[in-house]
């Protein structure tokens, strides 16, 4: 899996448009970044404004998200009377060290199911503080919009045209004060399938030409120990995905914030619901195809968002939310309700545009598609945002 997504010439790190193969939240509505740039708000005034607050985009495909969130602040910002302005200010003191992201101890190997994580490339772009100088540059002055630090996260080539003031980077910054999103990242990291078989718990080797399956060797300690907390098998012939490297990778996000939140947005499970045959699954041109790992598609697995929230905890969160999108979207403001039917006589076209904007909200919000998805919400070194708070004994639909 790994060799197949991010290995020289696989379907991430040659720069493959997510969007030509999937539908993600921000492909789906502006109303998705007009969420995202609320959190912001809410997130920059729980750190008591300060001089410079990073929003970081993990797994930014063509950097659309962080696009569409500045657009948003500039308009925001053009419409507020000068004086309006929130002027940044001292917050707590941060973290004295941070540890690097931890990435999976295993090595791929070629026909395996999986390996580890995203390999990184060489660095690219400018960093965070010079994107704020450009925001600043570009006359947002000291209101939030002129003190975002926009960063997005991607093995693949920075693209042709991106904003300037976004900087490239193949891992996250060393240290965050502010907004990390990782919307739809968790499941591209790489994993290992067991299954129980007569023999006992084997890894499933796959083979990339023909798509072939063997089992193979047993899952090692750290696996063994993961299946036993989070997806322990009990009858012959069933699967799990082995999360343990999300549960890293994430970690390893929650260790490099100073103070601030993140967020993960993903299809996901709990304990109590695990899939007996799993999930994996490609997705090639807007259909779902066989996993097949050999670079051709995107392969992807659902992910066990609660050992996620475990692992974050130990790595330095000190509140968290596990929620559905449909249910911090409403929280944040959205509610895809349809224009009343008087606009339509009065202003057609105007009528037109507001029903077409609720209908791609409401797709944003389904419970049975994008609203299903599960929202892990985690706060370093300061409070979560209030209305998400509210939402903490919620679970993923």
């Amino acid at each position: 899996m790994h060799t197949a997504l991010y290995g020289p010439g696989g379907f991430y790190a040659r720069g493959e448009p997510p969007a030509r193969h999937f539908r993600t939240s921000v492909h789906v509505s502006p109303s998705y970044a007009a969420a995202i740039w609320e959190m912001l708000r809410q997130v920059d005034a729980g750190l008591g404004h300060p001089a410079r607050i990073d929003l970081v985009d993990v797994g930014a495909g063509r950097g659309e998200l962080l696009e569409q969130v500045l657009a948003a602040a500039e308009t925001e910002t053009a419409a507020e009377p000068a004086g309006a302005r929130t002027m940044p200010g001292a917050g707590p003191a941060p973290r004295a060290a941070l540890a690097p992201v931890a990435g999976p101890a295993r090595a791929a190997g070629p026909a395996r199911a999986a390996g580890p994580a995203r390999a990184a490339g060489p660095a690219r772009a400018a960093g965070p503080a010079r994107a704020a100088d450009l925001a600043r540059e570009a006359g947002l002055g000291s209101g939030l919009a002129g003190r975002i630090a926009a960063t997005a996260v991607d093995v693949a080539p920075r693209p042709a045209g991106l904003d300037p003031r976004i900087a490239w980077r193949p891992v996250p910054p060393a240290r965050i004060t502010g907004l990390v999103i990782a919307s739809e990242w968790l499941d591209n990291v790489p994993l290992d399938v067991v299954e129980l078989t007569a023999a006992g718990l084997a890894v499933i080797l796959v083979d990339p030409a023909s798509g072939a399956e063997r089992p193979g060797h047993p899952p090692d300690q750290a696996d063994l120990a993961w299946l036993r907390s989070w997806w322990p098998l009990a009858a012959r012939g069933d699967r799990a995905e082995v999360g343990r490297t999300r549960c890293q990778a994430w970690a390893g996000v929650i260790r490099r914030i100073d103070r601030g939140v993140a967020v993960a947005a993903d299809y996901g499970h709990g304990k109590a619901a695990r899939p007996a045959r799993g999930t994996l699954t490609g997705y090639l041109e807007g259909r779902t195809v066989p996993a097949l790992p050999d670079g051709s598609r995107d392969i992807t697995a659902h992910v066990a968002l609660d050992a996620c929230a475990a692992a974050g905890t130990a790595a330095g969160a000190s509140e968290s939310v596990l929620t559905t999108q449909r249910a911090a979207l409403r929280e944040l403001g959205l509610d895809a309700r349809r224009p009343s039917l008087a606009l339509a006589a009065t202003d057609p076209d105007r009528y037109a545009r507001v029903l077409g904007r609720a209908s791609a909200d409401a797709e944003l919000m389904d419970a049975e598609g994008l609203g299903g998805f599960g929202w892990l919400i985690q706060a370093v070194g300061t409070s979560l945002p209030a209305p998400l708070a509210k939402l903490a004994r919620s679970a993923p639909g």
